[in-house]
């Protein structure tokens, strides 16, 4: 039939996995002279789970330092199974020991090792040695096999866990204190406690963190831990404060920790009552006795357990001599009453009305606080009209404020005026002439050389040669003649007669022609000097010497002066003939 069967029992893949069988067919029924044929057919064995999981040691042992976070690995077991795929997963699992809460195990799914996981912090001081009893299972179990007995195997670990230096440990990990507000300063609240877990057992010292108590209101005794106060409390400025107290060791700083601490202030009756607004109330001219004017209310920033109670009344030095009354209502309110018919705020404007508020608390606190009450003018439903008394004597209803604002303002605009009539009034004072590109200028000297003889009408030639002709008294003509002007003096010369009344008779001439401007344009020029080897050469000066003179030297002064010795010679040659 051509099939192939098994020909022994109890075949074992993991003893061979792989068999090769020749088959031969013959034909004539396999009688002699029939041909034949072979083949081979190779035969691989499928695994079933046959073979259950073996740890290759009963016992494993780790080491595992104190300071190791939960969830950190210790380390790796792998129980061995001989079945492939499916039927060689394994499931690991704790089933006894001391460690079954402070340890766990899970399974790696790629290589089938069993690792083992720290789940709580360990300590060293408390417990150093941890004996596990670990499980490996088959998670798929063929039932045709359970014969052959338990698919499981276990075996021991021993966890040592290592010592550590650790930071101090507190007694708590959070300390709430309460304190009043009106302790004295350096007054104890309570006391931090921590210490160092080694056994070495350091010794611990403590200390505020600055950044949570930034005003330093508490510090703490390095030594034993215990919180004092170093400022006074408020409670109704701060009610909680909220501090961080550090411990460190003192033979290793860097060995520190942390601990909130929180501090809750007491109340205490240390606050007066007082209005729970300013009032500011009026009372019409025409009012009626006991008219109620105004409701009064307090509040207190003390706490009150059992809730306020206030209690109000006219100060003593009031509570005869007043125009109104007060009448507490036992509700923590009060209310003003007129004592009087009418009132004249022309006499008395405005009144100031001194209640005392007190509170039920103990100590008892009590303060005076001041009611403003004006007078007004009412018509005659009650509505203010007015409550100045100087509406009658301004009928404009203008305030003093109003007033004294415009007022100011009218002493400005004076000022302002003044000011621009003085500025106005200089302004006269100055040259009719202030242009710089006039050729004429009234100052009095420059050194400039002249225009020759012929130029007489731009300058005084009187003041070039007579320096002394100058009247000290005269007065400009170009400015209102209010200051004298002193002119400035030249050094003396030759005193020439002809040419001071040529300049008179000129000057003259200006004065009395209309088309001339209304002012005197004075142009000096420089002097030669005495002592001059050619002496002027001015033809006005030669009219005032006793003789004729000789010009033939002109002809010995060179080329230069060939013309001038021409014209002078023609002259004499023509008073000659």
């Amino acid at each position: 039939s051509g099939i192939i069967k098994t020909a022994l029992l109890n075949m074992d893949r993991e003893n061979r996995e792989q068999y090769q069988v020749v088959i031969q067919a013959k034909d004539m029924g396999g009688q002699m002279g029939g041909l034949s044929g072979t083949t081979t057919v190779n035969i691989t064995l499928t695994d079933v789970n046959d073979n259950p999981p073996r740890f290759p040691q009963s016992t494993y042992q780790f080491r595992a330092p104190e300071s190791m976070p939960p969830d950190s690995p210790v380390g790796r077991i792998k129980a061995n199974d001989a079945d492939v795929d499916e039927n060689a997963e394994i499931e690991y699992s704790i089933t006894e020991g001391d460690g079954y809460d402070m340890f766990g195990i899970t399974t790696d799914k790629d290589t089938q090792e069993g690792i083992i996981t720290v789940k709580k912090a360990l300590d060293f001081e408390n417990k150093n040695l941890y004996i596990l009893k670990v499980e490996a299972t088959n998670t798929h179990v063929d039932p045709r096999f359970l014969y052959l007995g338990p698919f499981k195997d276990s075996a021991t670990v021993r966890i040592q866990v290592e010592d550590v230096d650790e930071p101090p440990v507190f007694s708590r990990p959070a300390y709430i204190m309460e304190v009043k507000e009106d302790v004295p300063i350096n007054s104890v609240i309570g006391t931090i406690t921590a210490q160092d877990p080694d056994a070495a057992k350091n010794p611990v010292k403590y200390s505020v963190d600055r950044h949570t108590d930034m005003d330093r209101v508490f510090n703490i005794n390095s030594g034993n831990g215990s919180i004092f106060t170093s400022k006074p409390l408020d409670r109704e400025t701060l009610l909680w404060h909220n501090i961080t107290v550090i411990a460190a060791e003192i033979n290793n700083p860097k060995q520190s920790s942390r601990v909130p601490v929180f501090i809750k202030v007491l109340d205490v009756n240390d606050n007066a009552p007082e209005f729970a607004m300013f009032y500011e109330t009026f009372v019409c001219e025409n009012a009626k006795a006991e008219q109620l004017i105004q409701t009064l209310s307090a509040v207190d920033k003390d706490d009150s357990y059992s809730g306020h109670q206030f209690s109000f009344s006219l100060a003593p030095e009031a509570a005869s001599s007043s125009n109104f009354t007060l009448q507490d209502n036992r509700d923590n309110t009060a209310g003003i009453f007129t004592r009087k018919t009418r009132y004249n705020r022309h006499e008395m404007s405005t009144y100031f009305l001194p209640v005392v508020i007190s509170d039920n608390d103990y100590p008892i606190q009590s303060s005076t606080e001041t009611v403003t009450i004006r007078v007004c003018a009412c018509d005659h439903r009650g509505k203010m009209l007015s409550c100045n008394a100087e509406a009658l004597i301004h009928p404009t209803g203008l305030s003093t404020g109003a007033l004294i604002a415009i007022l100011l303002c009218i002493i400005i605009l004076l000022v302002t005026v003044v000011l621009f009539a003085a500025l106005r009034r200089q302004r006269k004072k100055e040259p009719l002439i202030i242009s710089k590109e006039d050729i004429r200028d009234n100052i009095v000297s420059y050194n400039d050389e002249g225009g020759g003889e012929e130029d007489t009408q731009a300058f005084d030639i009187g003041t070039l040669r007579n320096p002394e002709a100058i009247d000290d008294n005269k007065l400009r003509r170009d400015i209102v003649p209010e200051t004298l002007f002193m002119p400035r003096r030249t050094a003396a010369a030759r005193d020439n007669t002809d040419v001071r009344d040529f300049i008179n008779q000129r000057l003259k001439e200006n004065d009395t022609d209309p088309t001339a401007p209304p002012y005197d344009s004075l142009a000096t020029y420089a002097y030669e000097g005495n002592g001059s080897v050619a002496e002027s050469l001015s033809s006005l000066e030669s009219v005032t010497t006793d003789g004729d003179q000789d010009y033939d030297y002109l002809s010995d002064w060179g080329p230069r002066f060939k013309k001038l010795a021409d014209m002078y010679g023609a002259m004499d040659s023509d008073k000659d003939s």
